[in-house]
Protein backbone atom coordinates (compact mmCIF):
# COMPACT_ATOMS: atom_id res chain seq x y z
CA UNK A 1 0.00 0.00 0.00
CA UNK A 2 1.28 3.81 -1.03
CA UNK A 3 -0.03 6.64 0.23
CA UNK A 4 0.58 9.66 -0.94
CA UNK A 5 0.36 13.67 0.67
CA UNK A 6 -3.33 12.61 2.38
CA UNK A 7 -4.66 15.43 3.99
CA UNK A 8 -7.96 15.90 5.84
CA UNK A 9 -9.17 19.10 7.42
CA UNK A 10 -12.65 19.59 9.52
CA UNK A 11 -13.96 23.00 9.00
CA UNK A 12 -14.42 25.44 11.90
CA UNK A 13 -17.94 27.35 11.95
CA UNK A 14 -18.89 30.13 14.08
CA UNK A 15 -21.72 32.55 14.71
CA UNK A 16 -25.26 32.03 13.72
CA UNK A 17 -24.96 31.12 10.14
CA UNK A 18 -22.26 28.65 11.08
CA UNK A 19 -19.98 30.85 8.75
CA UNK A 20 -16.19 28.64 8.15
CA UNK A 21 -13.72 30.91 9.60
CA UNK A 22 -10.99 28.20 9.27
CA UNK A 23 -9.26 24.27 9.79
CA UNK A 24 -8.09 22.09 11.61
CA UNK A 25 -5.41 20.02 9.84
CA UNK A 26 -5.63 17.27 11.55
CA UNK A 27 -3.90 15.08 8.91
CA UNK A 28 -1.31 17.13 6.78
CA UNK A 29 0.93 15.86 3.83
CA UNK A 30 1.62 12.38 5.31
CA UNK A 31 2.98 9.78 3.19
CA UNK A 32 4.40 6.42 3.64
CA UNK A 33 4.76 2.64 1.75
CA UNK A 34 3.84 -0.74 3.52
CA UNK A 35 5.15 -3.30 1.51
CA UNK A 36 3.90 -7.14 1.12
CA UNK A 37 4.71 -8.98 4.34
CA UNK A 38 5.65 -6.09 6.50
CA UNK A 39 3.65 -5.72 9.64
CA UNK A 40 3.21 -2.07 10.77
CA UNK A 41 1.94 0.26 13.51
CA UNK A 42 1.26 3.35 13.55
CA UNK A 43 2.65 5.30 16.41
CA UNK A 44 2.27 8.72 18.13
CA UNK A 45 0.86 10.98 20.74
CA UNK A 46 -2.73 11.62 21.74
CA UNK A 47 -4.12 13.96 19.14
CA UNK A 48 -1.62 13.31 16.60
CA UNK A 49 -4.15 12.30 13.62
CA UNK A 50 -3.32 8.58 13.68
CA UNK A 51 -6.90 7.73 14.10
CA UNK A 52 -7.70 10.10 11.14
CA UNK A 53 -5.13 8.65 8.42
CA UNK A 54 -6.47 5.09 9.33
CA UNK A 55 -10.24 6.10 8.94
CA UNK A 56 -9.06 7.79 5.78
CA UNK A 57 -6.89 4.68 4.61
CA UNK A 58 -10.56 2.59 5.04
CA UNK A 59 -12.59 5.64 3.49
CA UNK A 60 -14.83 5.83 6.65
CA UNK A 61 -13.77 9.75 6.32
CA UNK A 62 -13.48 11.58 2.82
CA UNK A 63 -9.95 13.18 2.63
CA UNK A 64 -9.11 16.44 2.00
CA UNK A 65 -6.55 15.63 -0.62
CA UNK A 66 -4.09 12.22 -1.11
CA UNK A 67 -4.08 8.98 -2.76
CA UNK A 68 -3.77 5.56 -1.96
CA UNK A 69 -2.74 2.62 -4.42
CA UNK A 70 -2.87 -0.89 -3.65
CA UNK A 71 -0.32 -3.55 -4.85
CA UNK A 72 -2.54 -6.49 -7.03
CA UNK A 73 -4.82 -6.95 -9.71
CA UNK A 74 -5.66 -3.06 -10.17
CA UNK A 75 -2.55 -0.94 -9.98
CA UNK A 76 -4.37 2.56 -10.55
CA UNK A 77 -4.11 4.81 -7.53
CA UNK A 78 -7.06 5.74 -6.49
CA UNK A 79 -8.01 9.88 -5.28
CA UNK A 80 -9.13 9.77 -2.02
CA UNK A 81 -10.54 13.11 -2.15
CA UNK A 82 -13.28 11.75 -5.47
CA UNK A 83 -13.58 8.39 -4.07
CA UNK A 84 -17.26 9.19 -2.39
CA UNK A 85 -18.17 10.97 -5.50
CA UNK A 86 -18.17 7.87 -7.85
Amino acid sequence: MDVRNLKKYFPIHKGFLRREVGAVRAVDDVSFKIYKGETVSLVGESGCGKTTVSRCIVRALDPTSGEISYSGEDREPVDLATISQS
